[in-house]
């Protein structure tokens, strides 16, 4: 490597430090903590106990992480779709370019930017069942957050609503990343609208969807404000998610290392989970549309 190169390198190196830094100070050091907390026992206040694999063993014989993980796993099975298939629905809508388009797009948007937290308060007297707003429309008493048939419906609703706004956007790039010719050409050869929407648009949509449906599947089950502030596990558990769960234990029983055992076990499904759309969507994916 020549003088000039070596110096073009550490000025490089010098102007991407302080980012350099903070991922490592920020995202390297805190999983290294959890990974050394998992393996303890610490209450916040006695001196940390090396315990081993102790807390793992305890969680996975835990019936109410066991509940955790299957809540979590039906709220995503919930979410994920429904805001997928209305996100590709609405950006085909908005792709069509009609008067009013533009306001929508940021009027979609305006959920997916506002605070969880907050929205999840709005939308708990939303569901009230004395002076919510959802009752005083259809003029009916619906237990929404309290019943254990609904809470989780109506949780993914709201979900839903503040997240499909963002899928909206990327499906929108994706659509105006085709190119028209492939239309065109399909409509000269006969193909209608049907035929163009899956023999062109779908497959041609995948990195999109691809991309779409992991950061939709890991922020699924990560969720925890929206959750936490509209009903706080639930009745019976039955919105008690693993990020919830992580709370309770942490600063709730204050057990440290069964939460960082289970922030573990969190991480480990989504790494198993992302592997598996990685491995479904490899050979199905076209990113050359010249």
């Amino acid at each position: 490597m020549s003088r000039l190169a070596r110096r073009e390198a550490r000025t490089g190196y010098l102007l991407l430090a302080p980012s350099l830094l903070g991922v490592a100070v920020f995202l390297v050091l805190p999983v290294f903590v959890v990974l050394a907390l998992s393996l303890q026992q610490w209450d916040l206040i006695s001196p940390a106990r090396w315990v081993g694999l102790a807390n793992f063993r305890d969680i996975l014989t835990d019936p109410n992480v066991g509940n955790s993980v299957l809540v979590t796993a039906l709220f995503v099975v919930i979410v994920i779709p429904v805001q997928t298939a209305l996100g590709l629905a609405t950006a085909l809508l908005l792709n069509r370019r009609l008067p009013g388009s533009q306001v929508f797009r940021v009027i979609y948007v305006i959920p997916w930017i506002c605070a969880p937290l907050a929205l999840g308060v709005v939308w708990r007297w939303i569901f009230d069942p004395s002076d919510g707003a959802l009752n005083a429309l259809i003029g009916h008493r619906v237990e929404w957050l309290s019943s254990p048939t609904l809470a989780l419906p109506a949780v993914a609703a709201v979900a839903v609503w503040s997240q499909v706004g963002y899928v909206t956007l990327f499906f929108l790039a994706g659509l105006n990343a085709i190119p028209e010719q492939l239309y065109e050409a399909a409509r000269i050869d006969g193909a209608g609208q049907r035929q163009v929407f899956w023999r062109i648009t779908v497959p041609l949509l995948r990195p999109t969807t691809f991309f779409v449906l992991v950061t939709g599947v890991i922020s699924s089950f990560q969720v925890f404000d929206t959750v936490y502030a509209m009903t706080r596990g639930g009745p019976a558990g039955r919105t008690d998610v693993i990020a919830a769960r992580i709370y309770f234990e942490a600063f709730e029983a204050f057990r440290l290392g069964r939460a960082a055992a289970l922030a573990v076990l969190l991480f480990v499904l989504l790494v198993v989970v992302t592997v598996a759309q990685q491995l479904y969507f490899r050979r199905r994916i076209t990113y050359d549309l010249s």
